[in-house]
């Protein structure tokens, strides 16, 4: 097999490895985006926590208390989508070294791609995790809908 042509299967073996990196590229794009919006919300609720007292400032402190909890998982998710993104720049770097030296890493090469599958799923796994944590903080508070409901039974000439 000539150079040229060794190289350009290699190429073709890192292709795939690449479509990764690209989607680590995009998730971490998302998760950095949902971390300014929860760095910026705590930044509101701080400035609104001393002018507060009694069961708004309880809301504020469990509302705060819940930003906290989905910034250090949004941390940990940015982590493993990070070293994710390591992995695979020396999974493709284990491709080309083998071929260029000609040493027999395939055994490595898998074992990068496992772990590299191992970090994104972890990210997911955490980006899930947050996602639901902040779906729990921003459901409507019953009192509201109840209220809302009362309003379209007077409409309807109801109670």
């Amino acid at each position: 097999m000539s150079s040229a042509s060794a190289i350009a299967q290699t190429i073709q073996l890192s292709v795939t490895p690449v479509f990764l990196l690209v989607a680590t590229g995009s998730l971490l794009n998302v998760i950095a985006g949902r971390l300014a919006r929860v760095v910026d919300r705590s930044r509101t609720l701080i400035e609104r926590w001393p002018d507060t007292e009694g069961a708004e400032h309880e809301r504020i402190v469990a509302e705060l208390r819940t930003a906290d909890r989905r910034m250090a998982i949004i941390n940990n998710s940015i982590l493993a989508a990070v070293a994710c993104g390591i992995v695979v720049c020396l999974l493709v770097a284990l491709l080309f070294a083998q071929e260029v030296a000609g040493f027999n890493l395939g055994r490595a090469a898998a074992w990068a791609f496992t772990v590299a599958m191992l970090l994104l799923l972890t990210s997911l796994i955490l980006f899930l995790v947050e996602v639901r944590l902040a779906i729990r903080t921003i459901h409507v508070p019953m009192e509201l809908l109840e209220l809302e409901e009362l309003g379209w039974q007077r409409r309807r000439g109801g109670k």
